[in-house]
């Protein structure tokens, strides 16, 4: 994965080259949309809540199949 730092100082200098007005405002818009990003909170329900924990139970003790193994039994079972 690259530098964050690295990454961020060349789309800068990309944003500073660019004469591209329709460019500049679609990253304008981009950036505006992802700024409440951070301070979204998600609701779950009960039922939700219990669903994840059983999940981390199946995940905690490998009650879990491999892509592969997934894709064999929904084969078999759309035959």
């Amino acid at each position: 994965m690259e530098n964050l730092d690295v990454l961020r100082s060349r789309l800068v200098q990309k944003i500073f080259l660019t004469k591209n007005i329709d460019l500049l405002d679609a990253l304008d818009k981009i950036f505006s949309s992802t700024e409440n990003d951070s301070e979204l909170k998600f609701k779950l329900s009960e039922t939700q809540k219990e669903m994840l924990l059983m999940a981390e139970d199946d995940i905690k003790y490998g009650r879990t199949l491999t892509d592969e193994e997934l894709r064999k039994l929904d084969e078999e079972w759309m035959q």
